[in-house]
């Protein structure tokens, strides 16, 4: 069953920036909200590892008085923030979702999040992840499972799933997440949120547990687009000048990479032709079956890299799922690696032929809606496929392709949220918000 809304749903970072600022709203105000819906909303939904009441309300409280004494950090000064439990906060405990990790309270915040308080963010707490992020479903965690707030039966997707369940409940209107293969636009698509990954090291994933070092990428989550762009700004410096031309989109038909629930991707089509019908494109023939291929290579190896020690010293305190897959990625050859990472190069540079002619690329996010909690196959007409590979194979390319990508809200199939993916070339993100400004507006 759904939950209640917290006091987030539906306020913009552009709206309480403003109110801040003309007075309606204090950030002692607003992280009082954020704490009291967390308490409240919290227990239902496992969104959270860690709350830090005290440090977010002294927190608070500076930037109070930094807007009163006239000190101005900008859009983000005053919001309460959520950080994903992979990321390092200095003074909380970061588990990584993971018993190996208990008790560990680093000392130092990571690059990221350094950047939040530089900018007036109040960090109210860490959010749950899949264990040490590997897996897109959300509800392998030290910490329990996350839960879809629009049905707590439900997965949150993975691996970034307390972010995406804190800010569709209204908990906080901004979180921060990490996407290996999709763990950012996975849990903000089934849950009903905005979710951007930035093109590779936009966002710097110093102080960030790896997954796969070459893959992975810091992002955001929010209620809407323009609330990712405002907080991608603030993380990064980039100002992605706004443009008057209309971004030219294309319907990419992503059948090659999965076909999907039939539902799902005709809620998304017409989101992307809600602003006008798009051309439909095809991925060159091959390309997706050999950029599947290539993100598993090094996604395994590299995660196998990661954990080799842990495996062989303590495997006992992985969660059975994640030490299955570790030791079936341990079994890829070396050999594949090497090849998987020159065959990247390839094709990053076959896939701009995919712009020559459009600035973005409009596709489903996740190819079904959010499955039932511990759901590990799912019926696709007179198939039965893993519940993986439905929600990775329509995001993971591009972290392959390491091209920024951004999820928003399509609709719904049977009251369960559909999300529209917006894909575009490094160094084009103006026109992909901009195209996504357009089909939701």
């Amino acid at each position: 069953m759904p939950i209640p809304p917290g006091p987030f749903i539906g306020r913009t970072l552009a709206r309480l920036a403003q109110d801040l600022r003309d007075g309606r709203t204090t950030s002692t105000d607003l992280t009082e909200q954020a704490l009291g819906a967390a308490a409240a909303l919290d227990p239902a939904l496992n969104a959270f590892v860690t709350v830090d009441g005290t440090g977010a309300l002294e927190a608070a409280k500076a930037s109070d008085d930094e807007l009163a004494a006239g000190r101005d950090r900008g859009p983000l000064h005053g919001i309460p923030v959520a950080v994903k439990d992979l990321i390092e906060v200095a003074g909380l405990p970061a588990t990584m979702g993971s018993r190996h990790f208990t008790g560990y309270v680093p000392g130092r915040d990571a690059a990221c999040v350094a950047r939040l308080r530089e900018a007036g963010a109040v960090i109210v707490g860490k959010t749950t992840t899949h264990e040490f992020a590997y897996g897109p479903t959300g509800d392998r965690s030290a910490n329990g499972a996350s839960r879809n707030p629009h049905d707590t039966g439900r997965m949150s997707g993975g691996s970034s799933g307390g972010s995406g369940a804190a800010v569709a409940a209204g908990i906080v209107p901004l979180a921060l997440g990490t996407d290996t293969g999709g763990s950012v636009r996975i849990p903000s698509a089934l849950c009903g949120v905005a979710g951007f990954k930035p093109a590779y090291d936009a966002i710097s994933a110093d102080g960030v547990f790896p997954l796969s070092r070459s893959l992975d990428h810091v992002g955001v989550l929010a209620g809407d687009a323009d609330s990712c762009l405002t907080a991608y700004r603030c993380l990064t410096g980039d100002e992605v000048p706004e443009r008057a031309e209309d971004a030219r989109v294309a319907w990419l038909d992503a059948s090659d990479l999965f076909a999907g629930d039939p539902e799902v991707v005709a809620v998304a089509r017409a989101a992307a032709g809600s602003a006008g019908e798009p051309p439909e494109i095809r991925l060159p023939e091959g390309f997706a079956e050999e950029v599947l291929r290539t993100y598993r290579t090094i996604q395994s190896c590299e995660a196998v890299a990661v954990h080799a020690e842990r495996m062989e010293r303590a495997p006992e305190l992985f969660g059975e799922e994640v030490l299955e897959r570790l030791r079936g990625a341990a079994q890829v050859p070396g050999w594949r690696y090497v090849r998987a990472v020159q065959d990247r190069e390839r094709l990053i540079a076959a896939a701009g032929a995919l712009f020559e002619h459009h600035d973005v690329l409009a596709l489903p996010t996740a190819a079904i809606t959010a499955p039932p909690i511990d759901r590990r196959e799912v019926a696709l007409g007179s198939e039965t496929v893993p519940v993986g590979v439905a929600l990775l194979s329509l995001t993971c390319p591009w972290n392959v392709l390491r091209f920024p990508a951004l999820t928003v809200p399509a609709g719904t199939v049977a009251g369960l949220p559909v999300g529209l993916q917006l894909v575009s070339r490094p160094g084009d993100e103006a026109l992909l918000f901009s195209a996504a400004r357009r089909l939701t507006a």
